[in-house]
């Protein structure tokens, strides 16, 4: 059932009109993945590679997660889910929002496919904002800082872009409390 779903997915051409670069969605997951990455859209690299989290946002993600290049990459393991599938191409300042469609067509059908004690990362404020509506009020800082708040199943994140280097000097209790609670829990899911 996975792979039909897989399938049409790629041959989906409902944003194609606005994605300068071209249809090539990416997205990778198995009815057993028990950890649950929900990101924001393939940024250029990833679109020309095909892999998701195929750039320096990819290397920063497993060093907080702890998870091996493997590990990331095993469908059984991991479900990488983004709003949007597709690069959505530059805007000024950095990438074009994640295309809404994605999210309203296709989301429901994979999580019906995972198991339901999975863990849900929400990485950056996309998914945030579409899968915690009622903590819309708080910052981005907010929302990590009270991370328990989400637990056991969500555990929301920063995107970890370059910009987050930057956030974490600022905040370093991102990197002494919550990401050793990270780690545990998604070695917890393998």
């Amino acid at each position: 059932m996975s792979e039909r779903l897989a399938e049409e997915i790629s041959a989906c051409r409902v944003c194609a009109e606005h994605l300068p670069h071209g249809v090539r969605p990416v997205v990778s997951f198995s009815s057993t993945a028990r950890l649950l990455i929900v990101g924001q859209a393939p940024g250029s690299k990833v679109h020309a590679s095909g892999i998701p989290w195929d750039d320096a946002s990819g290397d920063r993600l497993r060093e907080w997660t702890g998870l091996s290049r493997d590990q990331m990459y095993d469908p059984a393991k991991v479900a990488l889910v983004p709003m949007g599938f597709c690069y959505p191409g530059k805007a000024s300042g950095g990438d074009k929002p994640p295309r809404r469609e994605c999210a309203a067509l296709w989301h429901q059908r994979i999580f019906e496919l995972l198991p339901q004690d999975r863990l849900t990362l929400l990485v950056g404020s996309y998914a945030q904002a579409h899968y915690l509506p009622d903590a819309a009020k708080l910052s981005m800082t907010e929302r990590i800082r009270h991370y328990r708040d989400f637990l056991p199943s969500v555990f929301p994140l920063p995107h970890p872009a370059w910009r987050s280097v930057g956030w974490m000097r600022k905040n370093p209790w991102f990197e002494a409390e919550v990401l050793p609670e990270l780690r545990q829990r998604v070695a917890e899911r393998m």
